[in-house]
């Protein structure tokens, strides 16, 4: 494997290198795929000078106990450095179970029907709209630069329904555009900027543990294999070191794990966390586009895990995009009645026309919770509508959950209450 620099020389600028980390059950984590960013020294762990003289502080950013991938970067100044610190609450987090047990639908625009200039942030914004132990999801309309934010939770992704955005970490500048994931990992400090005329949309996945991609298309050694639908060119971490002259102190809100859920602190820090001048690793941000994602089809109907993109534990992430579908002569182009036996079943509808919804009121910005323990499947008439159709212009991020999801404040503001009924055609009877 060729070095990304020059033997006694710091590195500069961004190579990525495939590596084989793997985590002590035998399976990859997280990216796997190196890259060196910036300057960094010729061995880890050894002295790495200013131009004054002075010493960089090296920083491991590490999953998993020293065990699994990481990130070394390397400050100007001391990353651990605080100054103050005081409670912080990240917006209502209370949950409350399904019950009845329904089928849902929920209008996420509606959550920020009439809120006009300045008035959210991607992170204070966000309303939480459904959660258990393992993940939660949101949705937030910004068009305001977010507080410098770090989530120590798990790793988040956030997928950008519309709109642009600048995403600064201490690892360097993102780019957001519709339709990207963009994937961060925990406690990783970043903050949101939007940019362009509109404000940015975006449908937030925070896992309690790493988002990966789907192991489905690892090898065992963490490169992506030839059927997987996307691959290490999709995926678009930084290039440059990013770098704020900033002086004085400075806020970082954390979310972190209390004793009833989610909660937050708010530090006080010294000097600004971006004063990172290098980093390598296989642990960073980076972006992945949907329209990168190439379909797996098939003759007949193909099933869920056929769409998947990426995982974390307890969870799995689909995206159903624009496709030519089945070619079996009696092939049927519409899902077949399923029941989620085994996990509960979230659908965000955020593009093109999706024919087995028609007449449910499923529209852009919708999201549908079929729980375990419900049937459910094509509408009424979408069957035989769909019979002979060849192409299906249809986007959709779909999170499977092993573990029952609650609903959140955000779900409440936004019900649908007759979406339940929409199969039978008629209301409850008591």
């Amino acid at each position: 494997m060729a070095l990304p620099f020059r033997p006694g020389l710091p590195s500069k600028g961004s190579t990525g290198i495939r590596t084989g980390i793997r985590t002590g059950d035998g399976r990859e984590t997280s990216l796997a795929y190196y890259r060196s960013v910036g300057d960094v020294p010729v061995k880890r762990h050894t002295q790495f000078r200013r131009p004054d003289g002075g010493l960089y502080r090296e920083e491991l950013i590490g999953e998993e106990g020293f065990s699994a991938d990481s990130a070394l970067l390397y400050h100007r100044g001391i990353p651990s450095a605080i100054i103050g610190a005081e409670p912080w609450q990240p917006g209502d987090q209370s949950l409350r179970p399904n019950a009845p047990l329904l089928p849902r639908h929920f209008r996420l625009p509606e959550l920020f029907a009439g809120v006009g200039p300045t008035d959210s942030d991607a992170v204070t914004g966000r309303r939480l709209v459904f959660g258990n132990a393992d993940v939660r999801l949101g949705y937030v309309v910004a068009d305001q630069p977010s507080p410098l934010f770090r989530n120590a939770v798990g790793d988040e992704c956030v997928y950008v329904e519309s709109g642009t955005a600048v995403v600064e970490t201490v690892f360097g500048a993102l780019s957001a555009r519709p339709g990207d994931y963009v994937v961060v990992p925990r406690a990783t400090t970043c903050r949101w900027v939007p940019t362009g005329t509109g404000p940015l949309r975006g449908y937030v996945i925070e896992a309690s543990s790493h988002i990966t991609p789907a192991h489905r298309y690892l090898s065992r050694f963490g490169q992506f294999l030839e059927h997987a639908p996307f691959c290490e060119r999709d995926l678009h971490g930084p290039t440059e070191p990013l770098l704020v002259s900033a002086s004085g102190e400075v806020e970082v809100l954390v979310k972190h794990p209390g004793p009833d859920g989610v909660t937050g602190t708010r530090y006080v820090v010294p000097t600004h966390p971006f004063d990172v001048v290098g980093w390598d690793g296989c642990l960073y941000p980076y972006t992945f586009n949907v329209a990168d994602y190439e379909p797996i089809t098939g003759r007949v109907h193909q099933p869920p895990p056929a769409h998947q993109v990426l995982e974390a534990h307890n969870l799995v992430i689909c995206n159903f995009v624009p496709r030519k579908v089945d070619y079996h002569p009696l092939a049927i182009p519409v899902p077949y009645y399923h029941a989620n036996v085994d996990s509960d079943e979230v659908m965000f509808y955020c593009g093109g026309d999706y024919a087995a919804r028609q007449g449910s009121g499923i529209g852009q910005g919708s999201v549908s919770l079929h729980p375990g323990g419900h049937s459910h499947g094509p509408q009424p008439g979408a069957v035989e509508r769909s019979l002979g159709v060849e192409y299906v212009d249809e986007l959709a991020v779909m999170v499977d959950t092993f573990r029952p999801l609650l609903l959140g404040e955000g779900a409440t503001a936004c019900e649908d209450p007759t979406y339940a009924w929409s199969w039978s055609g008629r209301g409850p009877d008591r």
